[in-house]
């Protein structure tokens, strides 16, 4: 939901997502800015050519080094 917003209009959005997300309300989102989607989810699915090509908790995602290099733009 964030491309084209401001920085500043996306926060308002995803505390919004987060406080929805908070009261027990399961939302599938689907977000090109991964890493402040990995932030606030669950679990993670990795799209490659139509198919699921990681999944996992965000937690596991957030910290594989193949995730975070190839998709996050991460580099240690």
């Amino acid at each position: 939901p964030s491309m084209g917003l401001s920085p500043l209009l996306v926060q308002e959005i995803f505390r919004a997502i987060n406080n929805v997300r908070s009261e027990g309300t399961t939302i599938l989102l689907v977000e090109q800015n991964a890493r402040m989607a990995l932030c606030i989810a669950d679990r993670a699915y990795v799209l490659e050519t139509g198919r699921v090509a990681i999944s996992g908790s965000a937690a596991q995602l957030l910290g594989d080094d193949k995730v975070r290099r190839a998709y996050l733009g991460i580099v240690d």
